[in-house]
This record gives structure tokens, C-alpha cells and sequence, in this order.
């Protein structure tokens, strides 16, 4: 085994070993592939006269000069635009300021391409949220078309949201002898809070207020360019992003348009300069993205609550990288990391009272000090491993500069030191039994709630659920078992609009609890809910085989996913079989090869291998 820090906790060491251990021969694979990437150089120095000649015919002269005679170095842009997402929208103005601020150190930027971003916002319960997770692949498969003419030195990837980011990771991986670095935009100003949000989305459901009072609460949390405020997958991934290296310390949680965002942007542009192959600090993607980086990533998450769907995209990102990250290797260090951030839904805070109670720069000098986390790893940062993320950026008479360690929370109800959680382990557990494999978050969990035993009520399909709902059927004790969820399936949606309905009848005191194939993102909220289980019923798993009635069993704190039936007639049963509605309509028919294709979410719910 490898010789780790001393002050480094047992469970990270032992987790980070297995990783490496069980993933020697792809990892060194992978290495071989990136070494041999980077030996040619970029393929421009070869390339015949009018294959170069197309490559910077839109050029300016003095960017064609020197291009030509090889002088600069030459930074590709792959961006996420759009302005419908509000996460997206202020990426809009970053070529120019990334192309100014390439020029000023003598490089070239160029857009090498564009990639779709959907927001799950808009498609939630909606027949476009199914394509949601495979835009993820899709999102990789992109990148690669971008960065496939191969003149580049270093890269810049712009995106925020859900599957975007892993897919652009993903993406970069497949390119692993170039220098990445990532730039965010940053979250919106705090609007309405996000539990008055849940609250009337809940009086809603209850018929309670009108579809303008619903209308008008969204638009007050929704109000403006950057990320939704609440602690969902895209936030999370602005965290689990600095948190392995790849954007310049301070960068994730600035709001948009301020003038510390853009020095960070124009600062991000020069750093990938200066990490571009052929300079002193060149430092490879591939080098960034180790078992220590994908370990801390996954420790990040857990000491914030991050969203669930990372149990997904963090082992297929470490699948991209040669790496066999495992459930059981979240489950082992949820038992060790300590919860020690409250940001909705696990708490009243959102993002921006985060950043202002100390943020990273405080969670990851706490992490240090802990032991939780690698401190000697590569970053986009420079030599000192993650130190330089425990001082925040700042202007200091106009120009960027980080300010000194981040020592204190400025708001215990927010953000707390390791010697003081707001639990002792993490709030993601591993789930198992005779219903197959299923993570659970309880970190917005009344522990009162974390075992749920009550009979079965079934469901194919959303629409069923609701419709019960709508009729009085679910004011009873009941799990609900939503199937056909899966990635096979119907490309593995959100199931965030049933918690509403599931909540109200949690509140007027019923035992409630959620099993299902498909996935609720970092916004699962008070609910105990088993989620992503593997196998998925439309690949003959366990969850096709319940009947309504049968007593099902959750419990979070014995890993326990079970139903009580007699063996025998378990296995006599005949599995259903999910419906062909998922195969066509909003563009679902131009994906059929990715539900033919796909694992299991427990390997990540890739389709690209």
C-alpha cells in the first residue's frame, strides 16, 4: 500500500488504496494513452498548409503571424452557452474576456466548440427531463468533437449546471495531456428563501394557494442570471470542482457581473496559459485527476450534503480517468466525514450564506485539519496542493489577490469546524437486500424517520403517483415504489416533483418513504427516499417483482433495502414490464441507442463504454 500523511484518516486512506489497487491496469492504461497524446504535441506543427490555413483563417493578421510561426501558444474555449439557463447565460460575454485576457500574456484563444446545457429546472416532471442524464454522455461526446482538430495547447471549459459539468469532465478526460481549467459563473442574489419556496410548493400541492401565488414564489427565487441558490447538483458541482483543483481558488460561489468575477475569469484565462504544454508548470488534466483528487471530491460532498446524482457522475468520471470508484467506497467514507454545512434542502442557508460563513475556504482548511482529505495533490492552483484553496479571492486596489486562511465561520448555523458538526458521519448511506442496491441521503432526514416499514403503493409512472394523490388514495402509511425509472428504462429523470405530494402527507403524520430506480437530485429534501436501485426493474431487477401491498422495509442507518415476502413466492412472481411511452416525443427517438447502451447507475449510467 501506499505510504500516506500521517495525519490522514484511516477510512480515506483505506478507500483511496482500494481505488487505486483495484483500478491499476486501466489507470495505467489510461497514463499510457495520455503519454503517447502528449509525445506527438499538438498536431498543427504537422498539419498540411491548408488544414492550418482553415484553422485560423478568421483570425486577426497578428494572431495568424503568430500562429503561423508557432510564437503562441493556442487556448481552446468550450462553452456551454445559452440564455435560457440563468446559470448559463452570463457565460455569454466570456470568449471576449477570455480571448483579451489570452492576448495580454502573447496566446490565442479560440471557441473550439459549443455543447448542449438543458436545465432541469424547466424539464422537471416534464418528457424532456428523460434525455437529462444522457445529455451528460452526450455533453462528453461534444467536447471531443471540439477538441478533436488537436492545435491546442491548454483548454477552458464554461459550464455550471447538473450534467454538464461531469459531461465536460468526462469530455477533457478523453484529452488528458492537455491543461483544463474550469470557470463557473457564479450563483444568483439570494431571492425568496428556498424553505418559503418548499412551503408553497407543499400549500400548492394541498390545493392551498393558486397556480399565480405558485408562479409568483418561483419567479422570487428564480429572479435573475446564475445558478439556483439552493444545494442542488449544480452548486455541488461548483464545490466538488475546486475542491479536486480545477478552478482558481474563490471561483465557484461569486456572483456574476461583479468585478472580482470577471478578474477571476480574465486570472483563469492566464492560468491555463501558463499551465499549456511546452511551459515550466505544464500540468496535465490526467495529473490533476487521480484517486486522491476523486476521493476528495467525494469527501466534499459528503461533509456539505451534496446532491445524490454525484454517486452517479463521480464514478463515471473516474471511469473516464482509469479509475473504479465503488458505492461501497461512498458508503465507508460517509461513516467517517462529518457533516459540517447546512445549505437547503438540509438546512434553512443557501449558497450565497455559504460563501459569506466562510465557504470552501473554510471547509477545506477544516478538511485538512481533519485528515479527510489529500492535501499534496496537483492543481490548476500551482505546487501547494489545496492550501492556496483556504485563502479567498479578493481586489485589492483593482487587482486579484487572495487574502489570508479562512480560520473561522463567521455563522455556526451555516458552516461549522470538525471539532463541532452538525452530525458525526455524512448523509449518504448504501443500501441492500433482496430490492438490489440503493443509495439514501438522510441529511435533511428527521432521524426519527430514517427506518420506514409500511406497505407497498406502486407506481409505473409519475403520472400514476399523482393521480392517487389527487384522489385520496396515498392518506395512508406507504412506501412508494416508482419503477421503470431507470437509465434502460427512460433515461433515469428526476423524481423531484413528487416530493410535494409525499411531504404533505409525511406532515399530517403519516410513515412515508420512496423507493425507486430513478433519481431526485440534490434537492431530495425531508422524505426517506432509497434511491437509484440497481439492478432497475426494466433490467429484470428486484423493484419489477413488488406488489401492492407487499410490506417493504428502509432502514438508513442498517443499510437495509427489503421486502417481506416469502421467498417462494418471490420468486414465482412474473416481473412487469415497463411501457414503450418513454420511446418516442421531445426528442426521446433520437436516443434510443443511449437507453440500448447504458449501465447501471451504480457504474455511473454511462452509455459511452
Amino acid at each position: 500500500m501506499t505510504q500516506h500523511h500521517p495525519s490522514l484518516h484511516a477510512a480515506v486512506a483505506r478507500v483511496t488504496d482500494r481505488v487505486r489497487e483495484r483500478s491499476r491496469s486501466d489507470r495505467a492504461a489510461y497514463l499510457e494513452r495520455v503519454g503517447e497524446a502528449a509525445g506527438r504535441g499538438p498536431r498543427r506543427s504537422t498539419l498540411a498548409c491548408s488544414n492550418l490555413a482553415h484553422s485560423f483563417a478568421a483570425c486577426a493578421l497578428d494572431e495568424k503571424t503568430s500562429l503561423r510561426d508557432g510564437s503562441a501558444r493556442r487556448l481552446a474555449i468550450v462553452t456551454a452557452y445559452n440564455d435560457m439557463l440563468s446559470a448559463h447565460q452570463p457565460l455569454e460575454t466570456y470568449p471576449a474576456e477570455i480571448r483579451a485576457a489570452a492576448a495580454a500574456v502573447g496566446a490565442v484563444a479560440q471557441v473550439a466548440g459549443g455543447v448542449p446545457a438543458m436545465c432541469d429546472g424547466v424539464t422537471q416532471g416534464e418528457a424532456g427531463m428523460e434525455l437529462s442524464l444522457f445529455s451528460r454522455d452526450l455533453i462528453a461526446m461534444a467536447t471531443g468533437v471540439a477538441l478533436s482538430h488537436d492545435v491546442y495547447d491548454a483548454a477552458v471549459c464554461l459550464g455550471v449546471c447538473d450534467k454538464i459539468v461531469p459531461g465536460l469532465l468526462i469530455g477533457a478526460l478523453a484529452f488528458g495531456h492537455l491543461p483544463f481549467v474550469f470557470m463557473p459563473a457564479g450563483p444568483m442574489p439570494s431571492g425568496l428563501p428556498n424553505r418559503d419556496k418548499a412551503r408553497i410548493r407543499q400549500l400548492y400541492a394541498e390545493g392551498k394557494v393558486s397556480r399565480e401565488q405558485l408562479l409568483e414564489a418561483e419567479s422570487r427565487s428564480y429572479h435573475s442570471p446564475g445558478t439556483c441558490t439552493f444545494f442542488g447538483t449544480a452548486n455541488s458541482n461548483q464545490l466538488f470542482m475546486e475542491l479536486i483543483g480545477l478552478h482558481l481558488p474563490g471561483a465557484s460561489f461569486e456572483n456574476p457581473g461583479t468585478p472580482l468575477r470577471r478578474a477571476l475569469t480574465a486570472a483563469s484565462a492566464q492560468r491555463a496559459v501558463a499551465l499549456a504544454r511546452g511551459g515550466a508548470e505544464y500540468t496535465p488534466i490526467a495529473e490533476v485527476i487521480d484517486e486522491r483528487a476523486l476521493v476528495n471530491a467525494v469527501v466534499g460532498l459528503l461533509a456539505t450534503g451534496g446532491s445524490t446524482n454525484h454517486t452517479l457522475h463521480l464514478v463515471a468520471v473516474g471511469h473516464a480517468a482509469g479509475l473504479t470508484l465503488e458505492w461501497e467506497d461512498l458508503d465507508e467514507l460517509s461513516g467517517a466525514v462529518p457533516l459540517l454545512s447546512r445549505i437547503y434542502p438540509s438546512g434553512a442557508a443557501d449558497v450565497n450564506d455559504f460563501h459569506r460563513a466562510g465557504g470552501i475556504a473554510f471547509l477545506v482548511g477544516e478538511l485538512l485539519r481533519g485528515g479527510l482529505v489529500h492535501s499534496g495533490v496537483r492543481t490548476v492552483a500551482g505546487g501547494s496542493g489545496l492550501e492556496p484553496y483556504r485563502r479567498p479571492a479578493q481586489l485589492v486596489d483593482g487587482t486579484l489577490a487572495w487574502g489570508d486562511v479562512v480560520t473561522a465561520s463567521s455563522d455556526r448555523d451555516v458552516l461549522r469546524p470538525i471539532d463541532d458538526p452538525f452530525q458525526s458521519s455524512g448523509g449518504l448511506r448504501l443500501a441492500l437486500g433482496n430490492l438490489g442496491r440503493a443509495i439514501v441521503k438522510v441529511s435533511a432526514v428527521d432521524p426519527a424517520r430514517h427506518r420506514v416499514e409500511a406497505p407497498a403503493l406502486v407506481f409505473d409512472d409519475q403520472q400514476s403517483l399523482r393521480d392517487a394523490f389527487e384522489r385520496g388514495g396515498l392518506d395512508r402509511d406507504f412506501v412508494a415504489v416508482v419503477r421503470f425509472q431507470g437509465p434502460r428504462a427512460n433515461g433515469m429523470p428526476e423524481l423531484h416533483g413528487l416530493m410535494p405530494l409525499l411531504g404533505v402527507q409525511q406532515d399530517r403524520g403519516r410513515r412515508v418513504a420512496l423507493v425507486t430506480d430513478g433519481r431526485l437530485s440534490g434537492a431530495s429534501g425531508k422524505v426517506l427516499a432509497a434511491l437509484h436501485v440497481c439492478p432497475e426493474a426494466a433490467a429484470d431487477g428486484p423493484l419489477a417483482r413488488v406488489r401492492n401491498g407487499d410490506t417493504i422495509v428502509i432502514d438508513a442507518e442498517a443499510g437495509r433495502l427489503e421486502a417481506l415476502v416469502n421467498e417462494e413466492d418471490w420468486r414465482r412472481r412474473e416481473p412487469a414490464r415497463p411501457s414503450a411511452a418513454s420511446d418516442f416525443g421531445c426528442g426521446r427517438e433520437l436516443f434510443t441507442v443511449f437507453r440500448r447502451t447504458v449501465g447501471s447507475a451504480d457504474r455511473g449510467g454511462s452509455s459511452l463504454g
